[in-house]
C-alpha cells in the first residue's frame, strides 16, 4: 500500500474539515507537535480517530476494545507496571515466535525493540488509543497480581522487614517487595478487586483470620500463618501512621493508595483484645464520586417527591435506618442535586467520606471539643443557606438543628432509628418540644440496602408458601408469578448476590402526623396513620423490587425483619 498523509487520511476517511486540517498544520512550525496531537486538543478529533487514522497510515491493525484473557502472562513478569504505563503498550498473547504488542504511537521504536531484545522474538505492532491501552494496563496487572492466599505461604519464612515504609505509586506493582509488604497489599488489593468495603483481621488463641464484607455480608477468605500476626498489624500500621509501640489501647488513622490506577482511601481502626490487636480496615473508592438521588434505587414518584421536599427553602430533612444502611451516600446525593453557586452549603461529618466540590466540609474532632454541637453552631455564623449535620446524637445537637431550622436554614441529618415515624419520637426523647419537632421536620426517609440478585446466573424458582406468607403475599395469588434467585458463578463469587440498591419509606410531615406528635403519642401509631395517609412501607418497598425481579424474598426479609 503506498504512503498517505495523515492529514489525507482524516480528511478522506474520516470527514475532517480541509480548513482544519490546513488551521493546524499551520500551528506546528511553532507548536511543535503532531498534526493529530493538534487536532485531538482542538478537539476537531477525537482519541480513536487519531488511532485508527495511525493505524490506516502505517498499515497496522486496530483494537477497539483488548480483551482481558488475550495478554501474554509470561511477559508480565519481566515487565513491570511503570514500565508498560510509561510507554503506553499491553503484551498480548504470543503465537508461536511472534508477540503481538498493543501500543498508542507506531513511530515510537522504543517498545518494540525493547520487548524484540527481551524475548528473542518478532514483535508484531497493533494500535489502540490511550483509554483502551491505560484500561487493558489496570485490568491485567489487577488479574495477574498475586493472590493473598498465594503470597501468605510465604509469611513466616522470609526476612520481614518491618522499617520499610514507603508506599509503592500502585499496590500492583509490588513484585519486589518484602513478603508481608507483598501481603497486607495481596489483601488488600483483592479485597478491592471483589467489591469489599471492610477488611477485618481478627487473631484467636491459635490462629489468624482475614474476613471481607461484601454487600454488608461478612465472608471469611483466608487463615494467614498464626505467626505473621505481629508483622501484619505492625505493617499496617505503618502504612496508617498509629503507633506500633501502643498495644493496649486502640487507635484510628487512615492511608492513601492506588490499585489499578485509582485512588482508594482506607481508614484503619485497632482495638486489643484478649488475643492480639484486632484491625478493620474500611476501602473507600475515591474515583468512585457522589450517587446522583435517581441512583439509589427510588420509584418515580418518591424520587419526585424526596426532591420536592430536599428543595425547600427551610426545615429538617432526616434519613434513618442502622449503621451501614446507606444514610451518608443519601446526604451526600441530596447536597450534590442542590449545589450551585446561588447556595452556602457547609457540612459537619465523622468522617468526611467524600469532598464535595463548592462544599465546606468540617471533620469533627472530639479532642479538640470540636463536636458536632460545637459544629453547628459556628455554620451558623457563615451564613449558610443548607446545613449538613453528619448525624444526630444528643439533645444539644437536636436543639439547635431544630432552631437553624426555624430560623430559615435547610438542615440534614440522619437518626439511628428503624423506621422513619421513630424519628419523630426519638427527637423528642432527645429533648425537644414536640410543637418544635412537628413544625420543623419536612419529611423522614427510612432505607436499607437490600443485595441484588446477580444478572449473570439469575434463574425462576417458586418460594416456599410459608416463606410467601411471611412476607405477606398471598401463594394462590402469587402461583404463576415469576421469583427469581442466584444460582452462583464465578461473577458473583458463588453467592448469587452482586450489588446493592436501597429500599425506602417516606413519611410527610401532615397534619394528621402533627396531631399525633403534639399528644405525645408513640411511634407504632405515628407509622400507623402515615401508613393510612398513603406511605410506602419498607416492606412494600422490598415487595415491589421482589416482583420487578431484583431481590429475593429471603433477602428482604432479613433487612426488615422488625416489620415481620
Amino acid at each position: 500500500m503506498s504512503w498517505q498523509r495523515f492529514g489525507d487520511i482524516l480528511r478522506n476517511d474520516h470527514g475532517v474539515a480541509t480548513e482544519a486540517i490546513d488551521a493546524a498544520l499551520a500551528l506546528q512550525p511553532e507548536d511543535k507537535r503532531r498534526l493529530g496531537e493538534i487536532l485531538r486538543d482542538q478537539g476537531v478529533i477525537n482519541t480513536t480517530v487519531q488511532a485508527q487514522a495511525l493505524a490506516t497510515q502505517f498499515n497496522l491493525e486496530f483494537l477497539p476494545a483488548i480483551a482481558v484473557e488475550d495478554y501474554a502472562p509470561e511477559l508480565l513478569d519481566l515487565l513491570p507496571i511503570g514500565f508498560v504505563r510509561e510507554l503506553r503498550i499491553v503484551p498480548l498473547a504470543r503465537h508461536g515466535e511472534v508477540i503481538r504488542l498493543a501500543l498508542t504511537d507506531p513511530l515510537d521504536a522504543r517498545a518494540t525493540n525493547d520487548l524484540a531484545t527481551l524475548t528473542g522474538l518478532d514483535v508484531v505492532p497493533l494500535v489502540a488509543t490511550p483509554e483502551t491501552i491505560s484500561d487493558a494496563i489496570n485490568r491485567i496487572y489487577e488479574r495477574h497480581s498475586g493472590q493473598a492466599s498465594a503470597v501468605a505461604d510465604e509469611i513466616g519464612e522470609a526476612n520481614i522487614d518491618l522499617a520499610h515504609s514507603l508506599e509503592p505509586k500502585d499496590l500492583l506493582d509490588t513484585a519486589d517487595e518484602a513478603p508481608i509488604i507483598r501481603f497486607v497489599n495481596s489483601l488488600i488489593t483483592q479485597a478491592y478487586k471483589e467489591r469489599a468495603s471492610d477488611i477485618h483481621i481478627e487473631p484467636f488463641e491459635t490462629e489468624l483470620v482475614v474476613r471481607y464484607r461484601v454487600d454488608g455480608i461478612l465472608y471469611e477468605v483466608l487463615r494467614p500463618p498464626f505467626q505473621a500476626r505481629a508483622g501484619l498489624i505492625s505493617r499496617i500500621k505503618i502504612m496508617s501512621g498509629l503507633n506500633i509501640a501502643e498495644k493496649r489501647l486502640p487507635q484510628d488513622g487512615r492511608f492513601r493508595v492506588r490499585i489499578a490506577g485509582k485512588d482508594v482511601d482506607v481508614r484503619v481502626s485497632t482495638l486489643p483484645t484478649a488475643f492480639g490487636e484486632r484491625i478493620v480496615l474500611r476501602l473507600l473508592d475515591k474515583s468512585a464520586g457522589v450517587l446522583t438521588l435517581k441512583d439509589l434505587g427510588m420509584g418515580p414518584a418518591m424520587l419526585i417527591a424526596t426532591e420536592a421536599m430536599i428543595g425547600k427553602s427551610h426545615g429538617i430533612f432526616l434519613v434513618t435506618g442502622p449503621t451501614g444502611s446507606g444514610k451518608t451516600t443519601t446526604l451526600y446525593a441530596a447536597l450534590s442535586r442542590l449545589n450551585d453557586r446561588e447556595k452556602n452549603i457547609i457540612t459537619v461529618e465523622d468522617p468526611i467520606e467524600y469532598q464535595l466540590a463548592g462544599v465546606g466540609q468540617i471533620q469533627v474532632n472530639a479532642k479538640i471539643d470540636l463536636t458536632f454541637a460545637n459544629g453547628l453552631r459556628s455554620i451558623l455564623r457563615q451564613d449558610p443557606d443548607i446545613i449538613m449535620v453528619g448525624e444526630i446524637r444528643d439533645g444539644e445537637t437536636a436543639e439547635i438543628a431544630v432552631q437553624s431550622a426555624l430560623t430559615g436554614h435547610m438542615v440534614f441529618s440522619t437518626l439511628h432509628t428503624n423506621d422513619a415515624a421513630g424519628a419523630l419520637t426519638r427527637l423528642v426523647e432527645m429533648g425537644v418540644e414536640p410543637f418544635l419537632a412537628s413544625s420543623s421536620i419536612v419529611g423522614i426517609l427510612a432505607q436499607r440496602l437490600v443485595r441484588c440478585i446477580c444478572l449473570h446466573c439469575r434463574e425462576a424458582y417458586q418460594p416456599g408458601e410459608e416463606l410467601l406468607r411471611r412476607i405477606g403475599l398471598d401463594p394462590a395469588a402469587h402461583r404463576d408469578t415469576l421469583f427469581y434467585r442466584g444460582a452462583g458463578c464465578e461473577k458473583c463469587m458463588g453467592i448469587g448476590y452482586r450489588g446493592r440498591n436501597g429500599i425506602y419509606e417516606l413519611l410527610t410531615v401532615s397534619d394528621p402526623i402533627r396531631d399525633l406528635l403534639l399528644r405525645n403519642q408513640d411511634a407504632s401509631s405515628i407509622r400507623h396513620a402515615a401508613i393510612e395517609g398513603g406511605m410506602i412501607s419498607l416492606r412494600e418497598a422490598g415487595i415491589d423490587k421482589i416482583l420487578s425481579g431484583e431481590t429475593t424474598v429471603e433477602e428482604i426479609l432479613r433487612v426488615t425483619q422488625e416489620e415481620g
